[in-house]
């Protein structure tokens, strides 16, 4: 059961670096929207090293909820470019 978890969190964290990174170079957005996902996945990650300091509550608290913004902020715009630019190549 462990393995699993470990599995999904590991398959969660790089789809979201992928998505953040493929949003990051998306030159046609603003400079805001384009590091946006990116800065909430560094947030997330910096609360998840408080768990190292004995912060548990503090990471259990904000890592998730920034982690689930980065994915949705990611996915929303890879989505709103194709729908903007149906033969542009991917960002990726």
């Amino acid at each position: 059961m462990l393995f699993a978890v470990a599995a999904v969190g590991i398959t969660a964290f790089c789809l979201v670096l992928r998505w953040s990174l493929m949003v990051a170079r998306m030159r046609d957005l603003p400079t805001w929207r384009r590091c946006l996902p990116l800065v909430l996945l560094l947030t997330a990650l910096g609360a998840s090293l408080l768990r190292a300091v004995d912060i548990p509550q503090a990471a259990d608290a904000a890592a998730f909820p920034l982690n689930l913004a980065a994915l949705v902020t990611s996915r929303l715009e890879i989505r709103a470019r194709r729908r903007r630019n149906p033969t542009a190549p991917p960002a990726g």
